[in-house]
């Protein structure tokens, strides 16, 4: 079993970066093999794919965290032994081609952070980093790539990572939270 104490702050970056890079919406192709290298290096991790060919997307996940529910997310897995920490998609139909459409990396995270404002159960939020990357070679997809700091009711002090990108007019949401506690750094 993986204690949350495993992850450090480069893990949890790479594992943001493998399953961003492991999501799979046609007619996207991420780069399987050059993640499947790094999935091998890491003897404390883990991973395992998940597919939902409904949504078309592919994800590399911890192996023991386990699928729950919640309403709005397409997927959502939580570490057994620490439940704050979690990675998720929602996928959501929309009109736009590109997230150019909607706006820019920052934009994009000032909403963001708005909408986790207007939640009851926060009480503070900070965005750390907003960044824009292309996708796979010969593809014009653009991944924008959040990082902020949540403080709420629910859980204490989080650390999420998102990522986002829109294909066939579908927006893939990607998230992956985890405890950050001051008194104890990961």
């Amino acid at each position: 079993m993986i204690s949350s104490s495993c992850f450090s702050l480069s893990t949890r970056r790479n594992l943001l970066n493998i399953s961003i890079l492991t999501i799979i919406a046609s007619p996207i192709s991420p780069f399987l093999s050059s993640t499947s290298t790094w999935a091998q290096t890491q003897e404390s991790l883990e991973l395992e794919s998940y597919t939902d060919t409904n949504e078309g997307f592919t994800l590399l996940r911890p192996t023991p965290w386990t699928k729950v529910e919640k309403a709005g997310a397409t997927a959502l897995f939580e570490d057994p032994s620490k439940g704050g920490n979690n990675i998720g998609v929602v996928v959501t139909p929309v009109r736009l081609t590109t997230l150019r459409d909607f706006g820019d990396p920052q934009f994009v995270a000032n909403k963001l952070i708005q909408a986790e404002k207007r939640k009851e159960s926060t009480k503070d939020v900070e965005i750390i980093s907003s960044s824009e990357r292309g996708g796979q070679k010969g593809d014009d997809v653009q991944v924008y790539e959040f990082e902020y700091k949540l403080d709420s009711t629910r859980g204490g002090v989080k650390r999420v990572f998102s990522a986002a990108f829109v294909a066939s007019k579908k927006l893939y949401l990607l998230n992956i939270a985890y405890s950050d506690n001051p008194e104890k750094p990961p």
